[in-house]
């Protein structure tokens, strides 16, 4: 039996616990906060989406350039393998419409309770309130006490799990991005990923709509278009639909200042039909009925229109169809990293062996694994 030291008690760093400590090990985990899996229970309230039901081929492409040196991991532990594990803690899970999959209590807390009771039986000791600053001197590691006294460990091996900068009061800050850089790790800066987008709203607009969802569209970006919805934030646009492109999308607007996404206010109704339908007659209906009786939009979609085009109501009816189908909506900046869902960037790939272990650390220091945070 090795003993190991996991720094970090998020999701990453309990599945470590547990597939270590189920393999014979003596586990610590050392968590900053006073209570494991902060974020894990924030990500909950949107109804905890914990994979994709999708064929794995399709599935792996999430990962981007990241695919290839994930897929052996991916294989031996696939979605159905995530679900399988839910179950097995008592946690069944469904497949929503959109091929998400979620537990069926929609929520995180009882999935992490059942988990925590799991850790506790195979013997999984928690340090709380422990918050990592490096190593001392002798290479041993470093760890603040509530108190401000600083403790020290020596496990014979150390896993960081330590999240990135996302939502920084639910424990993640990249507080851990100099300690490595320090000893020579490359790190990639901390960018935001799943993020919303700064859209230059008018107050009218803001003022009426933030908080509202634009339901049933598709976004397109670069190629790739997704169907979910949009959630109008006071400053810009998130949600499901928005988060999916975001990468690209975060990139694009780094690079160049701004992008453009295109909005299909009605993918369900092909611009043929929806052309014949705005080319009947108006009447004396106003704008915002017209709209909303010919084209079945939403108050959201109909103000969306105006605020990306205000001539839109003297439009002709083939105009009014290609903005329906095709609205462009031009972004200005990803949102901070401390709103995204989650972080992009952290140790390189290129710095890790094929199990994930960093080997160019002093001699004198724990051998440390690390899985890739972006």
């Amino acid at each position: 039996m090795a003993d190991i030291g996991i720094i970090g008690g998020g999701p990453a760093g309990l599945m470590a616990a547990e597939i270590l400590a189920q393999a014979g090990h003596a586990v610590t985990v050392y968590e900053r906060k006073p209570s494991l899996g902060r974020k894990f229970l924030m990500a909950g309230r949107g109804g905890l989406n914990l994979t994709h039901s999708e064929p794995l081929d399709a599935f792996l492409t999430r990962y981007g350039p990241a695919a290839q040196a994930l897929s052996p991991c991916i294989h031996r532990f696939p979605p159905d393998a995530l679900r399988a594990w839910c179950e097995g803690l008592g946690q069944e899970t469904f497949v929503g419409s959109s091929g998400r999959v979620f537990p069926k209590a929609f929520k995180a807390s009882p999935l992490l309770r059942s988990w925590i009771a799991r850790l506790d039986g195979l013997g999984v000791r928690f340090a709380m309130s422990r918050e990592w600053t490096g190593w001392d001197s002798s290479g041993a590691l470093a760890f603040r006490a509530p108190d401000g006294a600083i403790e020290t460990a020596r496990p014979a091996a150390v896993l960081l799990a330590l999240g990135g900068a996302s939502w920084p009061k639910l424990g993640s800050d990249g507080g851990w991005v100099p300690l490595l850089a320090a000893r020579g790790v490359p790190v990639a800066p901390l960018r935001p990923a799943n993020c919303g987008f700064v859209v230059p709203w008018s107050p009218v607009f803001r003022d009426k709509f933030a908080g509202t969802p634009l339901k049933t569209i598709t976004l397109t970006f670069a190629g790739k278009t997704v169907p979910g919805e949009i959630m109008i934030a006071e400053n810009g646009i998130e949600g499901g639909a928005v988060y999916a492109l975001s990468a690209a999308l975060r990139d694009h607007v780094l690079e160049q200042g701004s992008a453009v996404v295109q909005i299909d206010l009605r993918p369900g109704l092909s611009r043929e039909s929806l052309l014949e339908k705005l080319s009947a007659p108006r009447g004396g209906q106003s704008f915002s009925t017209w709209m909303q009786k010919a084209a079945g939009l939403a108050p959201v979609a109909i103000s969306l229109l105006r605020e990306t085009d205000p001539g839109i109501a003297a439009k002709t009816p083939d105009a009014l169809a290609g903005a329906i189908k095709s609205l462009p909506l031009r972004v200005i900046a990803p949102f901070p990293i401390d709103r995204a869902i989650s972080t992009a960037g952290g140790i390189a790939l290129t710095a890790l062996d094929g199990n994930f272990m960093l080997t160019d650390l002093r001699p004198a220091l724990p051998r440390v694994s690390a899985p890739p945070t972006g």
